[in-house]
């Protein structure tokens, strides 16, 4: 059990994370756009300013927190609290004004993920959960689909900026896409599992994720009754979540166990 006050954590990420929203829902009329690893991994001026703002709120109100942030920001803890931030999940939908990009804030301590908050504006959702209550969209518990059967699946994932990476994950869906039910393919990670935590979809598998893609909806997942796992090393580390019955046939199937 963390000693720490979850309410007040919960409270100030879920304020955080709405105003930050706003924020990103002022869109631009002209974006900024840069590149970062490759040539179609972008950060715009937004990306930037909503990291500054969130970090700007966090440490007003929690001054001895860490910081992870993915444009930047990095602190150690004093406090036993590390924030995971990232400030626009699905930066290239962002870009090309389609919906799902969200602000994914997430705070851990020495035993992992403690609370977790996603807020995605256009599509007027907000996810969250605190480790040990359960995960909840919009004030509601929420819980994930299982058991589920591979071949009834409906699967989310993602792909690569690396394009020298996108081969193998071609070669993955390729034999999967005669088995399963479906496949989606949204475009922001956190929403990614969150759709598995509230049953949006069934399961969610990506190559090359960061931690701050993972912090918050990793949690919401487990906290709705799915399992979440890390495989590999980074780069290319695999992030699956789904319903335990679905989860072990993924598992099995992506070759991970």
């Amino acid at each position: 059990m963390s000693s720490h006050n979850t309410a007040e954590l919960l409270a100030l990420a879920q304020r955080i994370g709405r105003e930050a929203g706003e924020i990103l829902m002022d869109r631009p009329l002209e974006l900024q756009v840069n590149t970062k690893t490759t040539a179609i991994d972008v950060v715009t001026q937004m990306d930037i300013k909503v990291e500054k703002y969130i970090v700007q709120e966090l440490l007003a109100a929690r001054p001895n927190d860490g910081l992870i942030g993915e444009e930047g920001a990095e602190r150690e803890s004093t406090s036993g609290i590390t924030w995971v931030i990232d400030p626009l999940d699905g930066t290239v939908n962002y870009l090309y004004d389609q919906p799902g990009w969200n602000i994914s804030i997430a705070a851990k301590d020495d035993e992992g993920q403690l609370i977790g908050v996603v807020t995605a504006p256009s599509i007027g959702s907000t996810w969250w959960a605190v480790r040990g209550e359960g995960a909840f969209y919009n004030g509601k518990r929420i819980t994930c689909n299982d058991p589920v059967e591979l071949n009834r699946a409906m699967l989310a994932t993602g792909f690569q900026y690396d394009t020298a990476h996108r081969s193998a994950q071609i070669e993955q869906v390729s034999k999967l896409l005669p088995i399963i039910r479906d496949l989606r393919r949204n475009g922001a990670a956190a929403v990614d599992l969150c759709n598995v935590a509230m049953g949006r979809v069934d399961g969610y598998f990506e190559h090359g994720l960061k931690e701050w893609d993972w912090a918050a909806g990793g949690l919401i997942a487990r906290e709705a009754g799915a399992r979440f796992a890390l495989y590999g090393q980074a780069p290319y580390m695999m992030t699956l979540a789904a319903g335990p019955r679905l989860f072990g046939e993924l598992e099995s199937f992506l070759g991970l166990a």
